[in-house]
């Protein structure tokens, strides 16, 4: 059985330790967990392991958020993984800060790389795996805070949360996303 875990973000040093970046921290954490290294590749940044006899494709896209779904729809069509087997991990302002959902399908909820891959595979139906990073700004600010660094408080709690994120991630992967749900969401 193969597995496509995505993590979204966009690429270049100025994002990397923003909050829209999220899915790309979980992603690096559960290459490290499958002992799986980062390669360039087609799309984006890839990395290819095993967890529990399965085989589980990492994906970085190089795409930029608002793209992501080309990405997504290449590696699904390369490597034969079908729609129940994809997971997209992405930041969600609706949440408290590291509150963890994960839900079977849905729509885009206002996030243009969710939009752009139901766009580009024509369904919402995939699992996708929201990390929490609230609203804590103003009115006109929202751009801002989203590609604004963590705060020192968040920093702080982040390597438990990415650490938990990434277990759901894998969770699902060998448990399936029923039971994922029931072990992790809102915690």
């Amino acid at each position: 059985m193969k597995y496509l875990i995505v993590g979204l973000g966009n690429k270049g040093d100025e994002y990397t330790e923003t909050r829209h970046n999220v899915g790309f921290k979980v992603a690096e954490k559960i290459a490290e967990k499958i002992d799986a290294p980062f390669k360039s590749s087609n799309f984006g940044l890839l990395a290819e392991g095993k967890h529990k006899g399965r085989r589980v494709f990492v994906l970085k896209p190089d795409t930029y958020m608002n793209l992501s779904g080309n990405a997504v729809r290449f590696w699904m069509q390369k490597e034969n993984i079908p729609l129940e087997n994809v997971l997209v991990i992405t930041d969600d302002l609706a949440l408290p800060f590291g509150t963890l959902r994960m839900k079977m399908k849905g729509g885009a909820g206002g996030h243009n790389g969710l939009r752009n891959i139901e766009e580009v595979l024509n369904t919402g139906n995939y699992t996708r795996l929201r990390f929490g990073i609230s609203a804590e700004f103003k009115d006109g600010q929202q751009v801002d805070y989203v590609l604004g660094k963590w705060s020192d408080e968040e920093n702080e709690k982040l390597p438990e949360r990415l650490d938990r994120f990434a277990n759901a991630s894998l969770s699902f992967v060998f448990a399936g996303v029923g039971n994922t749900m029931t072990a992790f969401n809102g915690k």
